[in-house]
């Protein structure tokens, strides 16, 4: 039986696949059943981040998986401990404390239910607890029913209503509404710094300064979401950092490129005191408060570590900076109208498309018109909403790569137009 056969058969039809079947990857490159080679600059959106079977970390896997693939959280595991470490220490550089989950949506929904615990424990004046959670138009937080529910966009909730209450979306990017917003039982603001599924927008400096600020005035967590946008993917270990350095949030969340390929994710909090009784906000998440079955298992914990390590001994995110600067200059030398704008940071980039000049058939959108002809030359993208591209290459994608893949974009780009 085909593959597609089998998918239409047994699988539930929850994606909208493309029609081709990757086998084999390496580097940059992917093949698929038939042998077509691919380049690829969407790296399962955002997660190869040392692009497909990086030896490290295959050799990781190999041995941790000859020792020992998976024991419970009720042990003690060295490799979580390690990785916790290194992600502490030389990534988030603050000090605080990291909970292992399986996805960014599992991230994201303990993030949510750490804000909700500190405000049981830092209440409204009414003594009733605190418990909204302001999020932002055009954001995507994950597809469980609290990370669904913090997404700013009506489009990932239709069809599940009712959804769990205690979230507020606001403009992005828009002070005066942001300072309007908080209310008594207003407990966090989370946002993506560099927002992805949403179109590619980036927080602005003086919204990320106002947004610290107003959490200071007000007690509220700061909580940022980089399940797309962390560990190196904007040009800096922590996407935040990039564009005001001088913030410090209280929770972290992160998931897609930590582990290359291996389904881990997790959410750090600070230790910094809270509370009349001062004591440290990660404490509030104590025994029986979350847990993950599978989350930070020897295996993907060992996954993981290889894939930090790399990407910080090699100054891969400095290298996605210079790597955005080829890819703005490059597009920009093109002078094609129907590209509007690149937006985003290091290698977190979407090309912007005027729809109105792109031959666009019934029931697609622009970006997916440009994404399945690139697929067809042999370049895979990803769509961020109606009218965007996005760029998500391996953090340790070659010049020459940057170039053959901007130059079948061009080519693409030169065909779509009316």
């Amino acid at each position: 039986m085909k593959p597609s056969d089998q998918f239409e058969q047994f699988v539930l039809p929850t994606y909208g696949r493309f029609p081709i079947v990757p086998v084999r990857g390496e580097g940059s490159r992917l093949w698929d059943d038939a042998g077509k080679s691919y380049l690829d600059f969407c790296m399962g959106i955002a997660v190869c981040s040392l692009g497909h079977c990086h030896p490290k970390v295959v050799s990781a896997i190999r041995e941790q998986a000859g020792n020992l693939l998976h024991v419970s959280n009720l042990y003690q595991i060295p490799q979580q401990a390690e990785l916790a470490e290194e992600i502490v220490t030389q990534h988030v550089k603050m000090p605080g404390k990291v909970f292992f989950s399986n996805s960014g949506a599992e991230a994201n929904d303990g993030l949510i239910k750490s804000a909700r615990r500190f405000g049981h424990k830092v209440r409204q004046p009414n003594g009733e607890p605190r418990y909204e959670v302001l999020t932002f138009e055009k954001s995507f937080h994950g597809r469980t029913l609290g990370s669904m529910a913090a997404t700013g966009q009506a489009k990932i909730q239709e069809g599940f209503d009712p959804m769990l209450p205690g979230f507020r979306y606001l403009p992005f990017n828009d002070i005066e509404a942001l300072e309007e917003a908080v209310r008594p039982e207003t407990v966090a603001i989370l946002l993506e710094p560099v927002q992805g599924e949403g179109g590619v927008n980036v927080a602005t400096h003086e919204f990320l300064r106002a947004v610290a600020s107003l959490c200071r005035e007000r007690d509220l967590l700061l909580l940022f979401d980089e399940v797309q946008a962390g560990f190196g993917r904007c040009g800096d270990s922590m996407a935040w950092r990039m564009i005001a350095p001088e913030v410090k949030p209280d929770g972290v969340s992160w998931a897609k490129g930590m582990g290359g390929g291996v389904p881990i994710g997790a959410f750090w909090l600070s230790d910094r005191a809270v509370g009349d009784d001062g004591v440290a906000l990660s404490s509030l998440m104590g025994p029986g408060s979350h847990g993950s079955t599978y989350g930070g298992n020897p295996l993907v914990s060992a996954a993981a570590l290889a894939v930090l390590r790399e990407l910080r001994e090699k100054e891969l995110a400095n290298h996605a900076i210079l790597m955005e600067a080829r890819v703005r200059e490059t597009i920009r030398g093109w002078e094609l109208p129907v590209v509007t704008e690149v937006r985003g940071s290091g290698l977190l980039l979407g090309v912007g498309i005027d729809a109105s000049m792109v031959e666009v058939p019934d029931g697609k959108t622009a970006a997916l018109v440009i994404v399945t002809r690139a697929m067809e030359k042999g370049l895979l993208v990803v769509p961020a909403g109606a009218e965007t591209v996005r760029l998500l290459p391996a953090l340790n994608v070659s010049e020459q790569e940057i170039d053959e893949g901007l130059g079948i974009l061009k080519e693409v780009l030169a065909e779509v137009v009316k």
